[in-house]
């Protein structure tokens, strides 16, 4: 018998997450790691051990052979992932875990034709089990999102575009119109990846965003450090760091060593979002 499906929570929780971030001088911050690297076990105490440390959100990626919009680290952690057989039920096994463990907030992220090929209602379905509260997908513009959001909708997991510095004004108003969860503003015009210097000219760009924007703004792509992340955190409604977490994982070790690497990393970028 199939398990029945809890109705849409009347609270927001996103929506909650900010606004408690804000009542404590903060941004949230928003951790990623990809299920499934180096292996699902590994990943599921890694995303825990992101919600001990402090992280509001955690993004947990679903590996794709050719994801675009991501650079060499994560490229190499999806490949890593794919090579050990994961799939999306196991990123979606993941967001269970976490979600047995915490009340943390959580956000799949991944490309469009592994969603598509699952089955957008099952897709939606299934992460509303999962306990998840949000779906990213970058390769999917915000003009051909109706079905996805009438799915999302209908099990209240919410909806989150990207986009980027070289956005125009019809695609941000776009994307703005469709989004529920929050706005992802792409830091640099590339990849993900870190980077030593992010453009001089971003808070400006938020700063411009937010005050158009009817649902919050993070910035992600290109924050490696603590300092890059404080000066984010002043001028958008969180910060998302992918790469420097993912590189950390995937140094040599033991599965525990990994994952307090990476806590340990996670609790200093929390005590810079302060404000």
């Amino acid at each position: 018998m199939t398990e029945a499906l809890a109705a849409p929570s009347v609270e927001d929780r996103l929506a909650s997450m900010f606004a408690a971030a804000r009542d404590r001088k903060e941004a949230a911050l928003i951790a990623y790691l990809m299920a499934g690297d180096p292996d699902l076990a590994t990943s599921k105490l890694a995303a825990v051990a992101c919600a001990q440390a402090g992280a509001d959100l955690i993004e947990i990626g679903m590996p794709f052979s050719d994801p675009i919009a991501d650079g060499p680290t994560i490229q190499r952690a999806a490949e890593r992932a794919l090579a050990v057989g994961t799939t999306i039920a196991d990123a979606l096994a993941v967001a269970a875990h976490v979600r047995a463990r915490s009340s943390v907030r959580l956000a799949l992220m991944g490309y469009v034709n592994p969603v598509l090929s699952y089955g957008l209602e099952r897709f939606f379905q299934d992460a509303a089990r999962a306990g998840v509260n949000a779906v990213i997908i970058p390769d999917l513009p915000p003009e051909e999102a109706d079905e996805l959001r009438s799915f999302a909708d209908a099990v209240g997991v919410k909806t989150v575009f990207l986009l980027a510095p070289t956005s125009t004004a019809a695609r941000r108003q776009a994307a703005m119109q469709v989004a529920t969860g929050f706005l992802y503003f792409v830091s640099v015009t590339g990849v993900t990846g870190a980077r030593k210097a992010l453009p001089e000219d971003l808070p400006e760009q938020l700063t411009a965003v937010r005050a158009a924007s009817p649902v919050p703004v993070v910035v992600g792509f290109g924050v490696s450090t603590a300092a890059q992340a404080h000066e984010l955190a002043q001028v958008a409604d969180g910060v998302v760091v992918g790469s420097a977490i993912v590189s950390r994982l995937a140094e040599e070790g033991s599965r525990a060593a990994r994952v307090e690497r990476v806590k340990r990393f996670v609790k200093g970028l929390k005590r810079a979002m302060k404000r």
